[in-house]
């Protein structure tokens, strides 16, 4: 879901933040007020090219932030691993931003930290589907439509295809170490050399060996300090000569001794000072154990830092980015040898590790198929429908499955084809509908379908009546079950929106657009004003009861 819209200094808008609701979020506003500007924020997300032009009068800049819900297992997708090292910990929304500045230039970001334009704009992508050119370049996207197709089969289905895309990686991972093995014996030869070498060279290192280490460099380091201060609280509290915090104590509690038969309620007092003194004296005691325990051998020292440098080399030479990371791959490697040295024969062992794969993903690319083979007709009929309901024509539509080389996600792909008029061939629904019908059809696929939150500005582009009231009928279905945001000039479409934003041109030097959250009253005039205003429906109310 998009949860907050923030606008800064973009075109007319001065400053808006639009708190947007689940389901159906409509926008209106006079013509000309600026409804539009707030595409062009949703665009520049989407990775649309900054232009000096978006910078209104308040400063030399213009800012975009939108705040999502983050998708799960998004980022733990190929191709979003640099935004995913930007993901503060613990948090569980995505915040992306674009900035532009007087000159054009843009900069992206992502929680408030730089990002590149490309990992935003994809992000954004797989988040907001909206309309126009950003709904054109979606549509005609295969590896789109194969997901709207996969949605529709539903909850199994994309459990199956992340099962496909881990496959897909074990399957490259195997093959890389099958071809890694038949490139000849000098490479497996020099691949057990290194392995003993990591096996030699870590000989004798232990998990906490590193720790412990760098804990005692830093004793070492200050043991003068260490020796005052153990020997001042030892002096403190039982110097060799004369009397310390212990002996004070006792001389206390000799006085209080021979009158606590006098008054009982001083044996507690008694007892206490006993028991200070007692531990006051261990406390010395173990002092003095500390200071016979401190090692100032410079020779130590040099060991130390020995040791640690033989650690820091090690994991260089190995490419080991932790301590940890290097005793795993030592274990491992250790394991390895002692197979080989068993009989063990690595370029076998590759070969059914390869053969295993590519069952495994077989099996599931014939699953992914067999499931798509039979929901493609029933989601085509389905979403022909929606086109008739919404005055698509006949709503002629097609979802065609072919045959690709296998990947991540089987071995299909669908085209989505459409016949805009009878007795023409079906077409790509991208390279054949013009902007508000092709709206219009991603409206229809994801009323069956569903989707992410879809931002549609031509939805209404020229329609009226009946077909109007069946366009806001489709969209109130959809959004029982999607986020949809709609920039929209129709009260048939505004009257059904569970959260109702007006855009207004203010004047002044420099004119600039309000946005506002409508409340009852406000909301039931705006709509009036849609319909016509007062004096319209006052001629038509007489005209009826004419």
């Amino acid at each position: 879901m998009l949860r907050r819209l923030r606008i800064e200094n973009l075109v007319l808008i001065r400053d808006a933040e639009l708190a947007f609701a689940p389901g159906l979020n409509a926008i209106t506003g006079e013509t000309g007020a600026g409804k539009t500007i707030l595409a062009q924020a949703v665009g520049l997300l989407l990775g649309a090219k900054g232009e000096s032009a978006f910078i209104g009068a308040d400063g030399d800049e213009a800012y975009v932030e939108a705040e999502l819900d983050l998708g799960l297992g998004l980022l733990e997708e190929d191709g979003f691993e640099a935004l995913a090292e930007l993901r503060p910990e613990d948090e569980d929304g995505l915040v992306l931003a674009r900035r532009v500045f007087a000159d054009g230039r843009t900069r992206a970001y992502a929680w408030g930290r730089s990002a590149a334009r490309e990992d935003v704009a994809g992000a954004a992508d797989r988040l907001i589907a909206m309309s126009g050119q950003f709904e054109q370049r979606r549509l005609g996207r295969p590896a789109y439509q194969l997901e709207v197709l996969d949605a529709f089969v539903g909850e199994a289905q994309l459990q199956r295809r992340a099962a496909a895309r881990a496959a897909w990686r074990e399957l490259l991972a195997a093959r890389r170490r099958h071809e890694e093995l038949r490139a000849g014996s000098a490479a497996e030869g020099a691949r057990v050399a290194e392995l003993r070498a990591l096996v030699e060279d870590t000989n004798g290192m232990e998990l906490d060996d590193e720790e412990q280490l760098r804990a005692e460099r830093e004793r070492l380091r200050h043991v003068t300090e260490l020796a005052e201060a153990a020997g001042t609280a030892a002096a403190a509290l039982d110097p060799e000569d004369g009397d310390g915090a212990a002996a004070l104590t006792a001389i206390a509690e000799r006085a209080i001794a021979p009158v606590e038969r006098l008054a009982p309620e001083l044996a507690r007092a008694g007892d206490e000072l006993r028991d200070v003194e007692l531990r006051l004296r261990e406390a010395a005691s173990e002092l003095r154990a500390f200071l016979t325990s401190l090692d100032s051998d410079p020779r130590r020292v040099e060991q130390i830092e020995s040791e640690l440098e033989r650690i820091t080399e090690t994991m260089r030479r190995f490419r080991a980015p932790s301590y940890e990371e290097l005793l795993t791959r030592a274990s491992a490697a250790r394991a390895e040898l002692d197979a080989i040295e068993e009989g063990y024969d690595p370029a076998v062992a590759a070969a059914e590790a390869l053969a295993q794969s590519e069952q495994k993903l077989g099996e599931l690319t014939d699953e992914l198929r067999a499931a798509r083979t039979e929901a493609a007709g029933r989601f085509a009929e389905a979403v022909a429908s929606e086109l008739a309901g919404i005055g698509m024509g006949e709503g002629e539509f097609v979802a065609e499955l072919r045959e690709r080389e296998v990947g991540p996600t089987g071995t299909d792909e669908v085209a989505f084809l459409i016949r805009p008029n009878p007795g023409l061939p079906f077409a790509p629904v991208a390279e054949t509908a013009s902007g508000g019908e092709l709206s219009r059809i991603a409206l229809a696929i994801a009323a069956v379908a569903g989707g992410e939150t879809m931002v549609f500005d031509e939805i209404d582009a020229g329609i009226g009546g009946e077909t109007a009231h069946r366009v806001a009928e489709t969209l109130r279905r959809l959004a029982a079950r999607a986020q949809v945001v709609t920039i929209t000039h129709l009260p048939q479409i505004a009257s059904v929106a569970d959260r109702h934003f007006r855009v207004e041109k203010i004047p002044g030097d420099p004119t600039h657009t309000r946005i506002d959250l409508l409340g009852d009253d406000e909301r039931r005039e705006e709509i009036q004003r849609m319909l016509g205003g007062r004096e319209f429906l006052a001629v038509h109310a007489d005209r009826g009861n004419g």
